[in-house]
């Protein structure tokens, strides 16, 4: 099975109207967005997405309007979930809706063992025969990290084909790299590690930023790959400041809020999370206008 996710994939965000449900026309207007953007992959229903409050009730309309306007490019669900059998139900399901692949965080809370992360991944597998799966490793939201070793018994089951590493650690993100297997990708998970990860042998990048600028993102990450530092190290110190605003508060709390000061959404998230505070919404506006080297193109 092939699935090209080098360059910019998108951790879409999920709109809410002021009564609480899901937004999709405001969510398809940030997939023509972003599409427009050049980006190069949809994620939608992840962290991002805040896929935890989301009711099963709601993803299939959301899948279905990213499919829509995704222009054809491959959109990549988020289907994880701790318990395994409803991580199989969610990846069948979007196996079924005509999605390309499905990433699957590691479980939270449950605290598997190596051995049960295997055993989980095997089981996704199984229910969504042939169906690409790209393992989700952030330790800072499950609390626990998916170590080098353990990805490596992943990586036998050839419907593993990608990781998107979120660890916050250069270190790991080097070793992932040093032994990737021939025909798997590593992506980074975070926006201001992206440059280095690309250093260090990452194909590409799942970002939150790129909802709001997926341009500039996009060219970031292609200057990376190409090669041409001087360049990606100019639009990384750039957009470093909206990236650090962005995770002022819990994603994608500060990330509506941006939403909201380009058009693009209501500033609303689901409980247990609670709206952008004064101070975060302050720095992402003066982030939104002022860059490095003056105002970013296309931001306000």
């Amino acid at each position: 099975m092939t699935l090209d996710l080098s360059g910019l994939s998108v951790a879409l965000a999920t709109p809410f109207t002021p009564a609480g449900e899901v937004d999709l026309p405001a969510f398809r207007k940030l997939v023509r967005h972003v599409v427009a953007g050049g980006v190069d992959v949809l994620v939608p229903l992840g962290s991002t997405g805040e896929a935890a409050t989301i009711l099963d009730s709601e993803r299939d309309a959301i899948v279905d309007a990213c499919l829509e306007e995704c222009g054809g490019r491959p959109v990549v669900v988020g289907t994880g979930h701790n318990a395994t059998r409803h991580a199989a139900m969610w990846t069948r399901r979007a196996q079924g809706m005509g999605a390309a692949g499905a990433l699957v965080v590691t479980p939270y809370y449950n605290k598997p063992t190596p051995s049960g992360l295997v055993a989980h991944y095997a089981a996704v597998a199984e229910a969504a025969p042939g169906f690409p799966l790209v393992v989700y490793n952030v330790p800072g939201r499950t609390g626990l990290n998916l170590t080098p070793a353990t990805l490596a018994r992943l990586w036998d089951n050839p419907q593993v084909v990608a990781v998107k590493e979120s660890s916050g650690n250069l270190a790991q993100i080097a070793e992932i790299a040093r032994t990737l297997p021939k025909g798997k990708q590593l992506l980074s998970g975070d926006d201001n590690l992206a440059l280095a990860s690309i250093a260090v042998g990452a194909e590409g990048l799942v970002s939150v930023l790129a909802n709001l600028l997926p341009g500039e993102t996009a060219a970031m990450v292609a200057s990376a790959r190409e090669g041409n530092l001087a360049e990606a190290r100019r639009l990384h110190q750039q957009l470093l400041p909206l990236m650090d605003a962005l995770f002022l508060e819990s994603n994608p709390i500060p990330l509506k809020a941006g939403l909201k000061l380009l058009g693009l959404g209501e500033d609303l998230v689901r409980l247990p999370l609670v709206p952008a505070d004064a101070a975060t919404r302050k720095r992402l506006a003066e982030a939104l206008c002022l860059g490095a080297e003056g105002t970013i193109p296309g931001a306000m």
